[in-house]
């Protein structure tokens, strides 16, 4: 348990500042998503002028985010919450309870069916599939249009144009892939990051960690990795934007295989960067896998 929630009172005294009905109808909306990608979704539906701001910056790393008196503050000042689910944000329910935020927190993936190994761990990276993501945006749609009424027709309008692009960039992956041949559409990356991926457009991924960054992989682990890749001859191995890149170059010496670039899977690049909105993220992720596996 981190000290912010190891010192509650503290925190409450610092974290909750009462607004009066005046400013609050002054002040913009303010959106607080947990981590970048989803408060990128947010900015591409929520109507010009609302504040959508992200607990977990671009960059950063969901898994292992350790929120402070400041990230209480803003969540308390909130008029929505927005988080992914599916155990992504360990941290969220310790968080919104130190921080006095009483009002809606959405979950964006409540309306996907999971992936699930055999302890009944659930897999959060429901983002890492195009079709999941119309969902997701379908639900924070809703989810603005019951907040702020009054904005339901923007709303719509700006959701349905980003449903469209999001349908587009979706079709497009799948021909950019389908170019690869299916047996060489096998690569390895820091954590396990990228099964929605893996089962929607045809690849397997191979990784060291399971679902989350938080425990570093055993060396029995690394070692049946390193069998895995000789033996199934992987072609690439990609770093993450969130992970050090120390694990993946190693398995690169031991094993012979290359390292194919950068993915980004939990998080955004920062701005300028060549993922810093959901779209440019996963359209990078695919050229690269079909770049390296291609060649």
């Amino acid at each position: 348990m981190t000290p912010l929630f190891n010192r509650r009172r503290w925190l409450l005294a610092g974290a909750t500042t009462l607004v009066s009905p005046v400013r609050a109808q002054q002040r913009r909306p303010r959106i607080v998503a947990s981590f970048s990608i989803l408060a990128d979704m947010l900015r591409e539906i929520a109507p010009p002028g609302f504040d959508v701001s992200a607990l977990v910056g671009p960059d950063a790393d969901a898994h292992v985010f350790e929120p402070t008196p400041s990230d209480a503050r803003r969540l308390a000042q909130a008029d929505l919450a927005v988080v992914n689910g599916l155990g992504f944000e360990g941290w969220i329910d310790r968080l919104v309870q130190a921080s006095g935020y009483r009002g809606t927190v959405v979950v964006a993936s409540q309306d996907i069916k999971p992936r699930r190994d055999g302890q009944n761990d659930t897999d959060p990276h429901a983002w890492q599939d195009l079709t999941h993501a119309q969902r997701y945006v379908q639900t924070l749609a809703k989810a603005l249009a019951t907040r702020w009424p009054a904005a339901q027709s923007e709303v719509a309008s700006r959701a349905t144009d980003y449903l469209r692009r999001i349908a587009e960039l979706d079709a497009q992956v799948r021909t950019w892939l389908a170019a690869v041949p299916r047996p060489q559409r096998r690569v390895v990356t820091s954590h396990d990051a990228f099964g929605y991926f893996g089962a929607a457009y045809g690849v397997d991924f191979l990784a060291p960690r399971g679902w989350s960054t938080a425990s570093e992989p055993s060396a029995a682990a690394v070692a049946r990795l390193v069998r895995q890749l000789r033996e199934q001859r992987v072609r690439a191995l990609f770093v993450e934007n969130i992970s050090d890149p120390r694990l993946i170059e190693r398995v690169a010496k031991e094993t012979g295989a290359r390292v194919g670039g950068t993915l980004y899977s939990d998080a955004l690049s920062a701005p300028g960067g060549p993922a810093d909105t959901y779209l440019k993220l996963f359209e990078h992720n695919a050229r690269t896998l079909a770049s390296t596996l291609d060649s």
